[in-house]
């Protein structure tokens, strides 16, 4: 016998971690989900009286028990079910944090069981082996408050019943047939207790996997906030925290620190003649030539349009000049004709180093300097200060 077994475990884990990983943004498909998901554990409840029913059925036949007792059990049970039902299909449980409405279930539940244990003693023990059945169920559902709130309600009743009363309550085995429906009490509480374990590993296993792919999406959240959706490049608040870092770190290693502020060359003409996609198309591919041809503790960054920023950790100014020369000759010397024929896309860049009284401000501005004085030289060229 039992009263509070669900159905379809595996369908029912994975709504429950759709609904507690769910954005309230999307409310409506919630409240949908969790009436399915009731839908499915009162008709798990309905077969669950059902069986129990059964078994008393086998008790009346044998005589043990009067005829109406099942009949009873089974409408009491179903009486309980459809009061919950009528309530959830209004909408009653979904204002409240627990919309399973857990305690009023398994007191309705448990008191329905000592109602029977007080009014069929003869095969109490019956109804007090689907008490576990139903805290095995609230057990999945229910906060330490909850279970103490419960678990006080249990006590209560089960001391009426043993001290306040001096009802012989039993389980007969005197007959094959009484011997039969003891065991299969047993044997249907124990199985549905065992369902509803395995249930809540599967839960545990679902919930366990969602983390894993929120942790994912997490990170890859992380991610875009620094990038730059354009190039994939550090966006400008990225590097700029990363350049603030990376003066800190220079002056606590003492070691020197050299950054570059890049610009293309004429990139504004480069939109107007060929048009705003192409114009894309050269600033993600000059920032993918960067990322491959520099160090992994190099960082690269837009700064704002065409103007990026790179910051050389441990670099001296010789070293990051060179490295600048270098890159501008890679992308000098690149195909841009796969993209219109004729087309030439060249860069300046205006490379410097830290200083003792340099801050991030101090810093960006004499870059800034060095890079004006290259696109004063003619650009495409490297130009220090």
């Amino acid at each position: 016998m039992s009263t509070a077994a669900t159905s379809f475990p595996e369908r029912n884990a994975a709504e429950v971690a759709d609904l507690v990983l769910a954005s309230e943004t999307t409310a409506p498909e919630v409240r949908a989900r969790r009436a399915r998901q009731r839908r499915q554990m009162y008709i798990g409840q309905v077969a669950s009286y059902s069986l129990g029913a059964s078994v008393l059925l086998l008790y009346a036949y044998d005589g043990t028990i009067s005829i109406g007792v099942p009949s009873l059990f089974w409408l009491g049970g179903l009486l309980i079910i459809g009061t919950f039902t009528v309530l959830s299909e209004a909408g009653f449980g979904d204002r409240f944090e627990d919309h399973y409405l857990t305690v009023y279930q398994i007191s309705a539940h448990m008191a329905l069981q000592l109602v029977f244990l007080l009014a069929v003693p003869t095969v109490g023990v019956a109804f007090l082996a689907v008490l576990f059945l139903i805290f095995a169920f609230g057990t999945l559902r229910m906060t330490s408050s909850q279970a103490m709130v419960t678990w006080g309600l249990a006590t209560c009743g089960l001391t009426l019943v043993f001290l306040g009363s001096d009802l012989p309550i039993g389980l007969p085995v005197a007959t094959r047939l009484q011997r039969t429906a003891s065991m299969l009490c047993f044997v249907l509480v124990i199985g549905q207790c065992a369902f509803l374990g395995l249930f809540g590993a599967t839960l545990r296993k679902i919930l366990y996997r969602r983390s894993i792919e929120l942790k994912a999406a997490y990170r890859r959240i992380e991610e875009l906030a620094e990038l730059d959706e354009l190039t994939g490049s550090y966006n400008r608040r990225c590097i700029m925290r990363l350049l603030d870092a990376e003066i800190e770190n220079s002056r606590q290693a003492s070691t020197p620190c050299a950054i570059a502020l890049i610009d293309l060359d004429w990139f504004k003409r480069i939109n107007d003649a060929y048009g705003h996609p192409i114009g894309d198309e050269v600033l993600r591919t000059f920032a993918i030539t960067i990322f491959a041809n520099i160090r992994p503790t190099d960082s690269f960054g837009r700064y704002g349009g065409e103007e990026f920023l790179l910051l050389l950790p441990d670099t001296s100014g010789d070293v990051a000049r060179r490295t600048l020369e270098r890159l501008r000759g890679i992308v000098a010397d690149l195909d841009w004709n796969a993209f219109s024929p004729g087309m030439r896309v060249t860069i300046s860049a205006g490379v410097v180093t830290l200083r003792d009284a340099d801050t991030a401000d101090t810093f960006l501005a004499r870059a800034d300097s060095a890079l004006y004085s290259a696109k004063a030289q003619g650009r495409n060229c490297i130009a220090t200060s």
